[in-house]
């Protein structure tokens, strides 16, 4: 995000001449296996019922914004390029240059009605798309001088007809009004609340007007959400958090949700973009399978019944459905195995791959989950001093994963989302480390098995002082190649009978005992120990800590958390 206090407008000739670096995949994407029909996963256009979307990533450059000489520095508004006949543009497309030129804008066109006794939403009289009224300048940078003319850009609003909404907004560097037909409104039923997201720009008040320019995304995702990104941006100067946008997204009326890979086509997936799972070559708590793990005498407890039973094999006597009430859990087994199954089983390990809509459909989200049989104490960074802590953070059971983002337009790597603890961040492709091909890598956390996009050491609390929980995070011998050592165990759009999901899924307890215990001493210790100037800061940081660091309770299965259903926390 760029906060303005200096703002320079850079005139066209400055930076139409600069083209942007582009980012392409390491590869060339391969060709998909086909499916039943021509459309389909990867058939370069979707349908949503009365409309189908094109998704357009080729764009001219409008106009553009800078903080210094330095380019890279700057902000560029783009509008789309090659829309194909038919299509019709619903706004414009924006981006930091500080990232290689990836982004992407949907068209769109009016497709047949359904026929009689199909889904037919809003008033068939009135078509899909319709042109603006007229646009409503949002924001100018010309200070009125006719010096500046030339560097100036103006922000529009499509108005559009009563019962329709706009999807966009347009950029000129011309304080005449765009033609009409520059973009299209769509009829209010067949679109779907959207939300800011990322603050890509804000000037500073120097200027006559505040301009905030955000990313937008929307507002209802997850599995069963039916909001599609368009990949315009927001604008305005006075907007504030809470306030309902004056743009739409649109959303997906096909339940079919044709454009959702089949089977044959996910495992080409996971074969083409599967990462490596990279864990930390000082790493005591490898994972294993869920088989190997059960196999090997993990038991199951149930509250007030003192004799713990074998679990048997895929999990077939645990109970399943409902939801965490806490009166079962998994443990370790209590004899000499023990000492065997607390560090896992690295050549037994797979990935565990929940397949699953984004993005209405228009996105594949195929969730990585991998399970590790415990997971180790924490260590804290003080500065220049670690401590390694007993108990804070350990626990029976551990459930992590990420998340790779398929488009449902082209089968291209958009990005992967890294999980890390309560939180987590989506890594766009162009950023990600590749190691064979199209093949990411994704970094496991020493004892925590949080999962990061690069080498390195990430802080757990206050990065700028020093002060945390520890992440390291490297490259070793110790790996899992998801491409190869996988299993599919839920893509429930394909119907209950594609996949088979295992009987352990199902077990909505926990993982682990849980086990409480006053870890605070432990760290009121080390506060106490460093000298007087430091304490609150670090006292502070303690604070904000996650509650689970400072009690021993097992995780829940991967179909337990809000995920599952839900969106990645993003």
């Amino acid at each position: 995000m760029f906060g303005c206090k200096c703002f320079r407008w850079s005139k066209i000739s400055d930076l139409s001449s600069r083209e942007p670096d582009t980012f392409l995949l390491p590869e060339p994407i391969p060709q998909w296996p086909q499916g039943c029909s021509g459309t389909g996963f990867a058939s370069g256009t979707i349908k949503l019922g009365e409309l189908e979307v094109h998704k357009i990533s080729k764009f001219d450059f409008v106009w553009g914004c800078n903080l210094s000489q330095d380019w890279k520095q700057g902000v560029s508004f783009y509008k789309p390029r090659g829309v194909p006949d038919g299509f019709f543009s619903l706004g414009h497309y924006c981006q930091s240059n500080k990232k290689p030129l990836r982004g992407f804008v949907l068209v769109a066109r009016e497709v047949a009605k359904p026929e009689t006794g199909d889904h037919c939403s809003g008033n068939p009289c009135l078509p899909a798309l319709q042109n603006p009224l007229d646009y409503t300048l949002v924001w100018s940078s010309n200070d009125g001088t006719e010096e500046n003319f030339d560097g100036s850009g103006y922000f529009w609003l499509p108005q559009p007809p009563e019962g329709y909404k706009a999807l966009g907004f347009i950029a000129t560097t011309k304080p005449v009004k765009p033609e009409l037909g520059e973009v299209k409104c769509v009829r209010a039923d067949l679109t779907d609340e959207c939300e800011t997201y990322r603050l890509i720009l804000k000037t500073s008040s120097v200027l006559s007007e505040v301009l905030a320019i955000w990313s937008i995304r929307p507002r209802h995702r997850g599995m069963h959400g039916k909001g599609i990104s368009i990949g315009t941006f927001f604008c305005s100067s006075y907007w504030s958090t809470g306030q309902e946008l004056n743009i739409a997204c649109l959303k997906n009326f096909d339940t079919s949700l044709q454009a959702m890979p089949n089977l044959d086509q996910i495992h080409a997936i996971i074969r083409h973009y599967g990462p490596t799972l990279f864990f930390h070559p000082n790493e005591v708590y490898l994972p294993s399978s869920v088989q190997w793990f059960l196999d090997n005498g993990a038991m199951l407890y149930t509250r007030g019944d003192s004799v713990a039973k074998p679990i048997e094999p895929e999990g077939s006597n645990l109970p399943g459905g409902g939801t965490n009430d806490g009166q079962c859990w998994i443990d370790l087994p209590s004899d000499v195995r023990r000492d065997i199954v607390i560090i896992g089983n690295l050549e037994s390990a797979k990935l565990y791959v929940h397949v699953k809509p984004a993005l209405g459909g228009t996105f594949t989200d195929l969730a990585m989950w991998i399970f590790c049989p415990f997971n180790g104490p924490a260590t804290l960074k003080v500065g220049v001093v670690n401590v390694s802590l007993s108990k804070v953070g350990q626990h029976v059971g551990d459930w992590e994963h990420f998340t790779l983002r398929v488009s449902n337009f082209t089968g291209e790597l958009w990005s992967i989302y890294f999980s890390q603890h309560s939180g987590g961040e989506w890594v766009d492709a162009y950023d990600l480390e590749f190691i064979a091909g199209n093949k990411a890598i994704v970094y496991s956390s020493k004892s925590g098995h949080a999962s990061f996009p690069h080498p390195g050491t990430y802080i757990q609390g206050s990065s700028k002082l020093g002060i945390g929980i520890r992440n390291d995070v490297a490259r070793s011998n110790l790996y899992v190649d998801s491409s190869t050592q996988y299993e599919i165990i839920s893509a429930q759009y394909l119907g209950h009978e594609a996949v088979s999901e295992p009987c352990w899924l199902q077990y909505m307890r926990e993982w682990g005992p849980t086990i409480i215990y006053d870890s605070r001493k432990e760290l009121e210790k080390i506060v106490h120990r460093l000298p007087i100037m430091v304490r609150n800061s670090v006292q502070s940081i303690f604070d904000k800590l996650p509650m689970e660091l400072f009690k021993e309770e097992g995780p829940t299965g991967p179909k337990e958390k809000n995920n599952w259903f839900g969106d990645e926390r993003w």
